[in-house]
């Protein structure tokens, strides 16, 4: 299945080059493979096995390999050495690759991914892929005060294998609340989303209630995919937090970050308004602007 996208960078649709995409086709495009996936592939036990594979050694073998197929620009990132897979997977960026904005109104990409926005996320908001909710009230699980989020925007961004797998901060602040959502591991590539239209209700997600300087509370939530072999949070929760610092990182395996601002927080950018409506994400930069506040 080809995945099309907007890159903002280039001003252009283009055509994602998906990672082991035979795979989530043969996993998620028919019946059984589907039953497998749901009783075998989705354990995190599974996950987390072969996310630690991609910390031996014998990993290390395919990165350059990976580097070539999917044409990852190495200028941009610090050079390594990767003797790991993982080492490659969570590298960093050149100091002065990417920058947040200094408007204090305008809100900074938290991940360089795909991203759909929402104005306005009601309980029956459908995503453009087919069938699909995102209401906050459902993915928020037991968060306590879930309800402020009820009807507020909403940034998506999707994290594909080829990409930089550290998120960040979007504003200073300091966090006020910190839970896990136990669940299993499904992947978030479209294919799976169109088969598995509650796949985020029960993936596992980590989720950080954060009180932002500009943009409200926003609740800030990393959702695992399949392979995925950890979500680690590497900023100290007791600690306050500055616009575009690292928040944390996720090993091996396409990734979700999902933010929810409070009624007439924040509004995202034009030009993921429109393409979401369309059906298409935006591929953003880091730090690029992804939001405005009202």
């Amino acid at each position: 299945m080809a995945i099309r996208y907007w890159s903002r960078k280039n001003a252009r649709e283009e055509t994602e080059s998906v990672y082991g995409g035979a795979f989530v086709n043969l996993l998620y495009g028919n019946p059984v493979g589907l039953a497998l996936t749901d009783s075998f592939f989705t354990r995190k036990t599974l996950s987390r096995i072969y996310g630690s594979l991609q910390s031996t050694s014998w990993s290390g073998r395919k990165v350059a390999p990976f580097i070539s197929r999917f044409g990852v620009d190495m200028n941009d990132f610090e050079s390594g050495p990767f003797s790991t897979f993982n080492d490659f997977f969570i590298r960093r960026f050149l100091p002065g690759k990417r920058a947040f904005p200094k408007e204090e109104r305008a809100m900074g990409a938290f991940a360089e991914a795909r991203y759909l926005g929402f104005e306005k996320l009601g309980v029956d908001t459908l995503l453009p892929i087919k069938g699909l909710r995102l209401s906050a009230n459902d993915v928020l699980g037991n968060t306590p005060g879930k309800e402020r989020f009820q009807g507020g925007p909403c940034l998506l961004a999707r994290l594909c294998p080829v990409d930089y797998h550290r998120f960040h901060f979007p504003d200073e602040g300091k966090a006020l609340h910190f839970q896990v959502e136990s669940g299993k591991l499904h992947s978030v590539n479209p294919l799976a989303l169109q088969r598995m239209p509650k796949l985020f209700l029960g993936n596992e997600r980590q989720i950080s209630i954060l009180q932002t300087k500009n943009f409200g509370q926003i609740a800030y939530v990393e959702v695992g995919a399949l392979f995925v072999g950890r979500i680690v949070q590497t900023h100290p929760f007791e600690h306050s937090f500055k616009r575009g610092e690292e928040k944390g990182y996720f090993l091996f395996g396409g990734s979700t970050v999902i933010a929810y601002g409070e009624p007439g927080a924040w509004k995202p950018e034009a030009d993921i308004l429109e393409n979401t409506g369309k059906g298409l994400e935006v591929l953003i930069e880091l730090g690029a602007p992804v939001a405005r506040a009202k």
